[in-house]
């Protein structure tokens, strides 16, 4: 039987929009909190290096009006592995943090983090952020090596890259479906939490609501882009509805 299924809705790009010009609007503490009125179950950010959207200002104030709702809403922190974006995360403590790859020059996340690889680097960070009573996510790529790794690590959570699946099509699509639901059998079996995004639009999203391991999808760009035709209330609306006709 499936578990229930979340959505956290990304921000950020909303953040862009805003930095395009300057200024304060479109304001996207205003968009999360729109979108929890429509039924998002969490909202996730990603603070970068380069502050190329959202801006530590943006975290505080998510921090502080998500958790002052009437339904509190879980912030998702977005983070890269270095040592300035783990003093941010203690110091406001976000109810989750998900590590993620991330390079200056690319223009969204490109792949998966290497947990494999970057095992000494990430241990003392996933268990200080779990030290802090903040849950953990590592972005990895649907691969046995790297659930091993996360396992090892003691991560409860795993956030599956999606866009591979969501670039291809065909028999390469379907290939790459197998690889998620293999891969969220794996890391469900061995007691992760699992999560999934990167991609996913309504035409390609059910798919992967369908995987019954997989408890949350984290979906940004498209609903923001969406937004613009329809609002934003009434894509974060469709794609719940997407989501639950799936399971």
């Amino acid at each position: 039987m499936a578990l229930p299924l979340r959505l956290g809705v990304n921000i950020d790009h909303v953040a862009t929009v805003r930095n395009a010009r300057g200024g304060v609007v479109p304001d996207p503490v205003r968009a999360a909190l729109l979108a929890a009125s429509a039924g998002a179950d969490g909202i996730t950010a990603h603070l970068r290096e380069d502050r190329r959207h959202i801006t530590d200002a943006d975290i505080a104030r998510l921090v502080g009006q998500l958790a002052a709702l009437d339904r509190a809403i879980p912030l998702n922190l977005e983070m890269a592995a270095t040592e300035e974006m783990l003093g941010i995360a203690l110091r406001h403590r976000p109810h989750a943090a998900c590590i993620v790859p991330e390079k200056r020059e690319e223009r969204t996340t490109e792949g998966g983090l290497d947990v494999a690889g970057q095992h000494d680097v990430l241990a003392p960070m996933v268990r200080a952020l779990r030290e802090a009573g903040v849950r953990v996510s590592l972005f990895i790529e649907p691969s046995p090596e790297q659930i091993a790794a996360a396992v090892s690590l003691g991560a409860p959570v795993v956030e599956l890259h999606t866009g591979r699946y969501a670039d291809t099509e065909g028999e390469a699509r379907a290939g790459e479906l197998r690889r998620l639901s293999d891969a969220a059998a794996l890391a469900a079996k061995n007691g992760i939490e699992v999560h999934a995004g990167h991609g996913l639009t309504f035409d390609n999203v059910q798919p992967i609501a369908a995987i019954p391991q997989v408890v949350e999808l984290n979906i940004g760009h498209f609903l923001v882009g969406e937004a613009i035709f329809v609002g934003l209330y009434e894509s974060v609306r469709r794609m719940k509805a997407e989501m639950a006709a799936a399971r």
